[in-house]
């Protein structure tokens, strides 16, 4: 859930630059909510002062850019990206029903572009989708390079290479403070290459007896193009399945990313074909529960099926979160007698982000005076500011979200250090709506999940007489408690009762009678279950 602010000025008239505007995915105990993103507040606020003057997107994936058309319009300003990520966008907004259309200005890998007082150089890097870039951003003060998502490849089969002189060159004009990648901080050495990958998919490919199905992330174009060239070698006919990976292969082939190979079948297509004779690439690596991959497990798709004997190799890093869903999966696919092919069995996926061999290169090359480790769990920042201390860098800043740091002054006594704090948050995106995550009907979820819902009816006169029999329903409670009674039962009586022995005073007052008949209700079914279900209670009157 990426968002970063660069500003320059003075605090009442600082112009800010947004780098990314990302998403992340929401947990499961956090129900009827699948999207979570940053609370953009500070930023609507500098916007009215005129201060926004532009967001930069560094690449296409969705913790990077997700949030850009629910979030957008309440920012207002011009988006600058580069062509492919431009394209991916675009392509999702012809697919979303009323998304904004949105002032892109395109920029070519490499090129340069004043941003209000901001002169923002796009560097390609190699990294899990192409057309990647990390920034250099030079400003009167000095420069500063954020790296964005990054690993050094000199072969990843499909985008850009991390350039050792261009990052050499920015070192030698004098890198004041680098923003850097900490997802594999933790990890020793250099990441494999795309290229290795591509080579042992094709050797399972060439092995495997019957149908193969690959499953990855659908943004992996170089992933993809490695799994159909393997697939094309073997003479094996290549079937994607699922919207995403359709909509990515479609604007790659608009780039030009997969030039040469042959076109790829439709998912109606796959039946007809012979069992040794077909590559399925899928969506829903991370078991997500509505993706190809989990339909096919659950015998639910309705083109798609797999036999004793078939072979799904797992392209992709289980994302943390996610292992509960990828393992039902697994097991779902085991029980139909598929071989279930992972990382642990062999070099089946690599890793877009830097290990530590790469982190110190990146240091060699830029020098920087000031690092700022992001885009990792403290942890990994931690372990990030320790090599970039080993590494010589004088001053490490760890910060947390909403932390401003000054980076750059021109009083030249003044060191990096966080300065002062702007408000932070998150919003959850409800249906077609966003919502703040404190706003209430996400707590009251969670208890309805927890210890479900009765709902209570009531009619009574002016003079509080009863009229009729009141209306129950539960929602999410077992049928019998403790002893067998029956749950609605005890509601029922609790009800009554509670009705009956209210002083005439209070019966005539609605909101008394709801407060007593919750309090009747919760109390009653707390005793024979142990749970205090939520209580909704409606008095008319009549």
């Amino acid at each position: 859930m990426n968002l970063g602010l660069y500003g320059l000025g003075p605090k009442h008239r600082r112009k800010w630059l947004a780098v990314d505007l990302g998403i992340s995915f929401a947990p499961p105990e956090i129900p009827g909510i699948d999207i979570i993103m940053p609370d953009v507040a500070f930023l609507e606020h500098e916007r009215k002062q005129g201060n926004l003057v532009g967001l930069v997107i560094t690449h296409g994936h969705e913790d990077h850019v997700g949030g850009l058309f629910d979030l957008w319009p309440r920012l207002g300003c011009p988006v600058y990206t580069t062509p492919f990520t431009h394209a991916l966008a675009e392509a999702r907004r012809l697919g979303e029903p009323g998304a904004p259309k949105i002032p892109f200005h395109v920029v070519p890998s490499g090129g340069r572009v004043n941003i209000g007082p901001f002169d923002v150089e796009f560097l390609p890097v190699a990294h899990s989708i192409p057309d990647s870039h990390a920034l250099a951003l030079r400003t009167p003060l000095g420069l500063v390079v954020h790296t964005g998502d990054w690993k050094i490849d000199p072969t990843p089969v499909v985008g850009n290479v991390t350039d050792p002189a261009r990052f050499t060159a920015l070192g030698d004009e004098g890198v004041r403070a680098v923003v850097c990648d900490s997802t594999n901080a933790f990890r020793d050495g250099v990441s494999p290459s795309e290229t290795d990958v591509q080579q042992v998919l094709g050797e399972l490919i060439a092995q495997a007896p019957h149908r193969v199905a690959v499953t990855t992330f659908a943004s992996n174009v170089a992933r993809v193009r490695s799994i159909a060239e393997a697939a094309f070698k073997n003479g094996r006919e290549v079937v994607l399945v699922g919207r995403a990976m359709e909509r990515v292969v479609s604007v790659a082939r608009e780039q030009g990313m997969l030039d040469g190979l042959p076109a790829f079948r439709p998912a109606d297509a796959y039946g007809f074909l012979p069992r040794d004779k077909v590559v399925a690439i899928l969506t829903g690596s991370q078991g997500e529960p509505r993706a190809a991959l989990a339909r096919i497990a659950d015998d639910d798709h309705p083109e798609i099926a797999l036999s004793p004997g078939d072979h799904v190799i797992f392209s992709s890093r289980t994302i943390p979160g996610n292992e509960r869903a990828v393992n039902r999966i697994i097991n779902a696919l085991v029980l139909q007698g598929v071989k279930i092919i992972t990382d642990r069995d062999g070099l089946v996926h690599v890793s877009g982000h830097p290990r530590r061999g790469e982190l110190e290169q990146m240091y060699r090359w830029l020098r920087p005076q000031v690092s700022v480790p992001v885009h990792g769990e403290p942890l990994h920042l931690s372990e990030h500011a320790d090599l970039a201390r080993s590494m010589g860098v004088r001053e490490v800043i760890r910060l947390v979200d909403g932390d401003v740091v000054r980076l750059i002054s021109a009083d030249p006594s003044l060191h990096a250090e966080v300065i002062e704090e702007v408000p932070v948050g998150r919003l959850y995106k409800d249906g077609h709506v966003l919502i703040n995550s404190a706003d209430p009907a996400v707590a009251e979820r969670r208890r309805m999940s927890f210890a479900g819902l009765v709902s209570v009816a009531v009619a009574m006169t002016t003079k509080g007489e009863v009229v009729g029999d009141p209306m129950i329903d539960l929602s999410g409670l077992p049928e019998l408690g403790i002893g067998g009674k029956p749950i609605d039962d005890v509601v029922e009586e609790a009800v009554l009762d509670c009705l009956d022995g209210l002083p005439k005073q209070r019966r005539r007052d609605p909101d008394a009678v709801a407060e007593s008949l919750t309090r009747a209700v919760r109390g009653q079914v707390n005793a024979i279950w142990g749970k205090k279900p939520l209580c909704h209670v409606l008095v008319i009157t009549v």
